[in-house]
């Protein structure tokens, strides 16, 4: 199958989305179909083979963040160039309301389209501005996918359409087979040692460090060689906040990390704990832990439960309760069977997360949406307004 692949967001700028369709890309090219994937990006950035830059993105404030798109005449021109050298049998949009690539490509194109919705954004000052356009746009996509329920759920409710559901994959191979970092993560006995691990952006409340900070501080004096392995955005010294300094040579600050480094970061902890409050769509830290053989300690979010198999793939905690989750890290550290058999759940439960088996959903996907057009092209098409 020709499978065409469009990005809205900038490849010079790492993000989830990315991410997303890089791995799903090189997952549907390992199955043997071709791929090309059309993104903002710099003629001379490097990109991977099968990536076509589509030119330098500009900055747009975008669902409480800045977005870095691309849009316009100049943009809408390549993206015409870029379907018709690629004579897909599939076009694949990432976040087509977007005022970004994706939506440029469904209003271009001539055949099947499949859009996958990664944010639950129901609206945006820039997206008012364009609703005739984006009614367009909606009616153009043939089948939908929702990364999870609450992304469909919007679908649902907001956008007059249903969506299948299929979530963010994860290189499972990539997290079991890194090597972790050097001294980690050291001894842990009953009653001493253990290293815990924490990745995010540790300022913003609703990822909820100040509770897992409580509970270290609570817990490390009773227990000597406890130590805490933190990446993400920050700065060390909001990082030290709340923590004695008796108890701050015991907790390591990795900054941001690439890929890489966070697998090996994950390989690194003996638990991982995300003690997220809320805002929590999927969890795909979890799934990057379970597969990195890191025993999962979560706060019981409906998104969290789901991923954990109902607590049997990971310990689940009362969310916001730094007592529970000090007893609850406890007990873990001191019964190596339990947590044997958490990580062990979870390896089995991760595979249905495995980008090749994600990978084979999106081309059902695929299958339907081609079968739908019957292998027709629309007869109308698409003139950018001058």
């Amino acid at each position: 199958m020709r499978i065409g692949i469009v990005c809205p967001y900038s490849f010079d700028v790492p993000g989830g989305v990315q991410n997303h369709i890089v791995d799903l890309a090189e997952a549907l090219i390992g199955l043997g179909h071709e791929v090309s994937v059309l993104a903002p990006a710099d003629e001379d950035s490097p990109l991977p083979p099968y990536v076509v830059a589509a030119g330098r993105a500009v900055p747009l404030p975008y669902n409480g963040s800045v977005a870095r798109i691309a849009f316009g005449p100049v943009s809408t021109a390549r993206v015409r160039r870029w379907l018709a050298r690629g004579d897909f049998d599939v076009l694949h949009v990432h976040e087509p309301l977007t005022l970004s690539l994706s939506l440029l490509a469904v209003l271009s194109a001539r055949g099947p389209v499949v859009a996958t919705f990664h944010t639950a954004m129901t609206r945006s000052r820039a997206m008012a501005a364009a609703q005739g356009v984006l009614q367009l746009v909606l009616e153009r996509i043939t089948a939908r996918i929702a990364v999870s329920a609450l992304a469909r759920r919007v679908q649902v409710e907001h956008l007059d359409g249903g969506a299948v559901e299929i979530p963010n994959g994860v290189a499972v191979a990539k997290f079991a087979d890194a090597a972790p970092l050097p001294g980690w993560p050291g001894e842990c006995g009953v009653g001493h040692g253990g290293t815990l691990g924490f990745l995010g952006r540790f300022t913003e409340p609703r990822k909820g460090f100040a509770i897992l900070r409580d509970a270290f501080v609570a817990l490390a004096p009773h227990r000597p060689g406890l130590r805490l392995l933190v990446a993400g955005p920050g700065d060390r010294a909001d990082l030290y906040h709340g923590i004695p300094a008796e108890l701050r040579d015991r907790i390591e600050f990795l900054g941001m990390v690439s890929e890489r480094d966070k697998a090996r970061m994950l390989r690194s902890v003996h638990l991982y704990v995300a003690p997220n409050t809320g805002g929590e769509s999927f969890g795909m830290i979890l799934t990057e832990a379970m597969a990195a053989g890191a025993t999962v300690v979560a706060s019981e979010l409906d998104a969290f439960r789901r991923v954990l198999d109902g607590g049997r793939a990971g310990q689940l905690f009362p969310t916001g309760d730094a007592v529970a989750l000090r007893r609850c890290l406890a007990e873990l550290l001191d019964d190596p069977g339990r947590r044997t058999a958490l990580a062990a759940h979870a390896r089995g439960a991760v595979a249905a997360f495995d980008w090749p088996a994600v990978a084979r959903r999106v081309l059902e996907v695929y299958e339907t949406a081609i079968e739908a057009t019957d292998g027709g092209v629309l007869d109308q098409e698409w003139v950018e307004p001058r």
